[in-house]
């Protein structure tokens, strides 16, 4: 980051303080948090209140997002993951040192990490009364660059009239899709006018743009220039993978094929179809036109339950054909991702929108094939290794779990050779993009 002075944006992640497990955008905030504390210059945080933006020094900023990710599991070893360890257990993972677990005793229904909602609830309270004693925006050296990366409190422009009142702060905002408004039947009611409300606040004040993917960031500049106001310089930088994920490390073997579907349970992410996939599968199974129900892939989910899923969670709950080959996974490390993605068949990526679709990239640098919906950003991160299927596919879908499956795939072993040599996207270029940026 460049040695000017910078105030973050801490207040999604005072509020992300009661929860176990980050969302996708968590993970964006508190690694450009940590990249802004890592530079030299004088840093601040920013949390946006009832009573205007308060601001922290850097001692207390740095407390709060260690505070956060502390409480969060991301970087618990997979050997110390009792999610990963239940879950290698499950699918009959092979224990001893190449799976980095000790074998617990087999658990039935959801795999969940453990609680501790109460010890985080009290360092966020403490932390918002050290937020109000906190100085105004006057506080800010003049020159100051803002830097807003979570899309939280935009959808209230009040918060940013401060802005007004101090056109010296160069304000800089990280957009993470436009889903809400391109996709309203995603959302719940009413976000998209929430959502282009915080574009509108965006296209306000931005001095500059930052976008995880080109898809987006054409998005964007077409949503602004629909409001009939002036566009805005736009930087285009691909999300990082963390370094976990790669060929070497822990590991299991599973008894059966396993595939997996990442990503929090909502309609978006069509698990639904993969569901009824793996329902049609299990009645030819039980028809014997295919495998016995004992040899039936394993579909994992690796996420947790989200906004209007209630048909995914009737099936889930209540659809006795899947219940042997399906489980639910939420709280697991990064660690233990990054394992189970070492040991399962293929990802199955079948979203009908994403603004960027990280998993994509997380599994390719693990040596996991991907199978992904035919979008335009999985077109973007994907081409070159992953094959793509239309999302309302089922019968595609089934043909290429089904040929993944099979001894000796040849379809398996062409998709793992497009692996072969490929670099993942890492944190260290996105930011190279990020400062490249911000300094002009």
């Amino acid at each position: 980051m460049p040695e000017t002075a910078i105030a973050f944006d801490l207040t999604r992640l005072v509020t992300r303080l009661r929860h176990a497990s980050p969302s996708g955008i968590d993970r964006v905030d508190l690694a450009y948090a940590r990249h802004v504390l890592a530079g030299q210059g004088p840093r601040f945080g920013l949390v946006s209140t009832a009573l205007g933006p308060r601001i922290l020094d850097r001692a207390t900023f740095a407390a709060i997002v260690e505070a956060v990710a502390a409480g969060w599991v991301e970087d618990r070893e997979a050997a110390q993951d009792p999610v990963y360890a239940g879950l290698a257990t499950r699918l009959g993972g092979r224990a001893g040192p190449e799976a980095g677990i000790d074998r617990p005793g087999l658990t039935q229904g959801p795999l969940r990490a453990p609680p501790g909602a109460w010890g985080r609830r009290r360092v966020q309270a403490e932390t918002l009364a050290r937020t109000l004693r906190g100085a105004g925006p006057a506080a800010l050296p003049p020159g100051t660059l803002y830097l807003h990366t979570s899309h939280l409190r935009l959808d209230r422009p009040e918060r940013f009239d401060w802005l007004y009142t101090r056109p010296d702060i160069r304000p800089v905002f990280f957009v993470h899709d436009l889903i809400p408004i391109t996709h309203p039947e995603y959302g719940r009611p009413g976000e998209a006018g929430r959502h282009a409300e915080r574009m509108r606040t965006i296209a306000r004040h931005a001095h500059r743009i930052i976008v995880n993917s080109a898809d987006v960031g054409d998005q964007v500049s077409r949503h602004i220039a629909g409001l009939g106001l002036a566009p805005k310089p736009v930087t285009v930088a691909h999300l990082g993978v963390e370094p976990v994920f790669g060929r070497a490390g822990p590991g299991f073997l599973p008894e059966r094929p396993t595939f997996l579907a990442c990503g929090t349970i909502e309609p978006r992410k069509n698990h639904l179809m993969l569901l009824q996939a793996w329902r049609a599968m299990a009645e030819r199974a039980a028809s014997g036109q295919g495998a016995g129900a004992s040899g039936l892939p394993r579909l994992v989910l690796v996420g947790r339950r989200g906004w209007e899923a209630e048909n995914v969670i009737d099936m889930l709950e209540r659809c006795a054909a899947i219940q042997a080959s399906v489980i639910e996974v939420a709280g697991l490390s990064t660690h233990g991702l990054a394992a189970l993605m070492r040991s399962a068949t293929a990802l199955l990526m079948p979203s009908f929108t994403e603004g960027y679709g990280l998993p994509v990239v997380e599994a390719a640098a693990s040596g996991l094939p991907v199978i992904a919906s035919d979008i335009p950003v999985h077109r973007e991160i994907g081409a070159g290794f992953a094959d793509f299927l239309d999302p309302l596919d089922g019968p595609g879908w089934i043909a290429a779990v089904t040929d993944l499956c099979a001894p000796g795939s040849t379809r398996r072993a062409a998709l793992a050779a497009r692996l072969d040599g490929y670099t993942a996207p890492s944190w260290a270029g996105h930011f190279a993009h990020a400062e490249a940026a911000l300094a002009g």
